[in-house]
């Protein structure tokens, strides 16, 4: 991989994290009074560390964040937070589980080509396993809510009392 591959890569990171953050700070909105509101803000904030710690590494490579992601990611985000937030909770949680899956195969996918790349800096390759690290921690947590809403819905269903 060389170094214009890698910032291509990075670039792509850096506007999906940007259009996370913007995804989880609608949906937060949407479910403020609810604890799901209160995990969409940390989530939010998470990944606004992955697009500080992307953002450093493409400066690092003597490059400049993509302009592109700075202004058509957040508009993406907000936009598809609240068209997804109008859905019933259970659709954002898979919405939100499939983001991630492609996020995690994406991380999993540049790592993989780092580890016998030049610019394959054990920085570099940590930073992004502690992104992808959240990312499945994310993944994960979608899931489980996701049971627990459909276990409810299961044991209140009238048919079985």
């Amino acid at each position: 991989m060389d170094k214009e591959h890698l910032l291509e890569k990075l670039n792509w990171f850096y506007s999906l994290e940007l259009n996370q953050v913007d995804l989880y700070k609608s949906q937060s909105k949407a479910f403020l009074d609810d604890y799901t509101g209160r995990v969409f803000q940390r989530l939010a904030i998470i990944e606004q560390g992955h697009v500080d710690n992307i953002g450093a590494k493409i400066r690092e490579l003597g490059a400049e964040p993509t302009r592109l992601g700075d202004v058509l990611a957040p508009m993406l985000g907000h936009l598809a937070g609240k068209i997804i937030a109008a859905t019933k909770l259970e659709e954002v949680l898979k919405i939100n589980t499939m983001i991630e899956f492609k996020a995690m195969k994406d991380y999993r996918d540049l790592i993989k080509n780092l580890k016998t790349s030049n610019y394959g800096s054990k920085d570099l390759i940590r930073l992004l396993q502690d992104n992808y690290i959240d990312e499945n921690l994310h993944t994960e947590w979608f899931k489980t809510k996701l049971s627990e809403i459909q276990t409810a819905a299961f044991a209140l269903d009238p048919f079985l009392l």
